[in-house]
């Protein structure tokens, strides 16, 4: 693929490990798989409790040398990691074997069966580019937050995440909302809610006026969901720009750094017989600010997967960022890791 000149090529790769090496121990079901990482890694993969997150720490291992090895075209056993800036918490970066970083720039995320990496080589033509990348998966409700927003409203829901929020960012999840569909399909936008946009409590009644004029009645339980849907979008926004500085996510300038302009991506559907309609809508007009200063320099995308996903990526380069940041290719575990590794 030939790139406008000065152009990144940036790898977007995601692995679903949903269906990948069943069984209840990875040390059985992923044998193969395991002998291609670290034994420091592998021991991390085998120690943990939940297959699912074994799953994904493997996935997250494999995804990473196979970017390496297709950029800089090392061999497989000769990939090295470290951290940048500092060497217990810094990011996470590639090493070459004199001891030296190696001219790429990455970042792993894993959430609920899937592994996404976003990566691209840090010098062309001898001319090393500044690049930062980071990049975040949510998956919405995982951990069933609907439990605590029944007990303390939608809105006490977001104040236990005050210390992360600023005000203005709590105040807009709570009483804005996204375009939604009613389960016949009409769309709802906050306009057509009057007040009932201010409702943060599930199982209520409630009326939107369409522009028809005609008014139509719906459980809260639909608005609701949308404004969880939002919640989890500023979550990956910020989740993706503090693992592309990173900074720990309770970095004590996280409440400084605020996003404006914030908007769900519509959802894809469920994968059934064909992956089409996987993908949701792309959103990247965000607005991205820091001490009440816009940041002009980082530009960050987000997408849906399927009906609960979304992934987020941040980027921050003097130059030569492609138009599209989340561009992501589906990987085949036994076609595009194993049969590579098996041929190199």
């Amino acid at each position: 693929m030939n790139l406008p000149e000065g152009q990144l090529a940036l790898a977007c790769w995601l692995l679903d490990t949903r269906s990948l090496w069943p069984g209840e121990k990875i040390a059985e079901s992923a044998s193969e798989a395991l002998q291609l990482i670290s034994p420091e890694e592998r021991e991390t993969c085998i120690r943990k409790y939940h297959i699912a997150d074994a799953k994904m720490s493997l996935a997250s291992a494999l995804l990473k040398r196979l970017f390496i090895v297709k950029t800089l075209g090392i061999p497989w056993q000769d990939i090295r990691f470290g951290r940048k800036r500092d060497p217990k918490h810094g990011k996470p970066c590639a090493m070459l074997l004199d001891g030296t970083p190696a001219p790429v720039e990455f970042n792993v995320s894993h959430q609920a069966g899937l592994v996404a990496i976003v990566g691209c080589k840090t010098d062309k033509g001898g001319e090393k580019s500044e690049v930062e990348l980071g990049v975040d998966i949510v998956c919405i409700n995982e951990r069933n937050d609907y439990r605590l927003i029944d007990q303390e409203g939608f809105d006490g829901w977001v104040d236990v995440y005050q210390e992360i929020y600023s005000e203005e960012e709590s105040w807009d999840m709570k009483y804005n909302v996204d375009s939604f569909p009613l389960l016949d399909g009409t769309m709802v936008a906050q306009d057509m809610l009057g007040r009932h946009d201010r409702c943060c409590r599930r199982d209520q009644n409630l009326f939107a006026t369409l522009p028809s004029g005609e008014k139509r009645s719906f459980s809260s339980d639909l608005l609701v969901d949308a404004k969880l849907r939002r919640f989890y979008t500023y979550w990956c926004y910020k989740e993706a720009y503090i693992k592309m500085d990173g900074e720990a996510l309770l970095a004590n300038w996280i409440k400084e750094l605020e996003f404006k302009n914030v908007r769900a991506p519509k959802p894809g559907t469920v994968a059934r017989c064909s992956t089409h309609g996987i993908w949701g809508e792309r959103v990247g007009d965000v607005g991205v600010w820091f001490k009440r200063r816009k940041l002009d320099n980082i530009r960050m995308e987000i997408q849906a997967f399927e009906e609960n996903y979304m992934i987020s990526v941040a980027a921050k380069a003097e130059k030569g960022l492609p138009e599209v940041l989340t561009s992501f290719t589906g990987l085949h575990l036994e076609h595009d890791i194993m049969d590579f590794v098996r041929s190199g």
